[in-house]
């Protein structure tokens, strides 16, 4: 549990650090960008050992139609992660696309799984996420929006986030639960 914990508290902190400690990062200059990133995969490695490694302690247990939520979810949560947003005709005002993408992400897994290490993982990185926007709206209050994009934009990226929908899917299926019913 400790690794998993760790991991997500390391993701956490190498992103809020630059809004935290903005002195502190413009110190350590354009070599700052190389350790983050290393932080950054650190933490991943460290999520990945930890989840994989703790227990099945289950804490609820989710009915199975929300496993069909869950994939819509994951749909939305993929064009939002997208560049559609931000070159489309729809969302273009949207402040945080990618991060609310990463929130419904996030959301969606805590539908499905009801144990102990997604709670930690998936509840952990949502919280992560809120922090992160609320941190950056007050930090850059005077934030423009993208110019509008075209609906064909939003089209073509909503095909493409279908599309890794299914491969993403498919390799989840792979490396452990598939995500479709059946």
């Amino acid at each position: 549990m400790i690794w998993l914990i760790l991991g997500v508290l390391l993701w956490s902190g190498a992103h809020l650090f630059k809004r935290f400690a903005p002195d502190a990062r413009a110190k350590l200059g354009e070599k700052g960008k190389g350790l983050i990133a290393l932080i950054l995969v650190v933490s991943i490695v460290l999520m990945v050992i930890g989840y994989r490694a703790m227990d099945f302690i289950p804490v609820y247990n989710p009915p199975y139609f929300l496993l069909h939520l869950n994939n819509l979810l994951m749909l939305f949560a993929l064009y939002f992660t997208s560049p559609g947003p931000k070159k489309g005709a729809l969302f273009y005002k949207m402040r945080h696309p990618m991060l609310t993408g990463f929130k419904i992400w996030a959301a969606a897994h805590l539908l499905v799984n009801g144990d102990l290490a997604s709670l930690i993982l998936f509840g952990g990185l949502l919280a992560w996420a809120v922090i992160e926007v609320i941190t950056i709206n007050k930090s850059e209050p005077d934030w423009q929006p993208n110019e509008k994009g075209t609906i064909a934009k939003d089209a073509m990226f909503f095909v493409a986030s279908i599309v890794l929908l299914g491969v993403i899917g498919y390799i989840h299926g792979l490396i452990g639960p598939s995500p479709f019913p059946g």
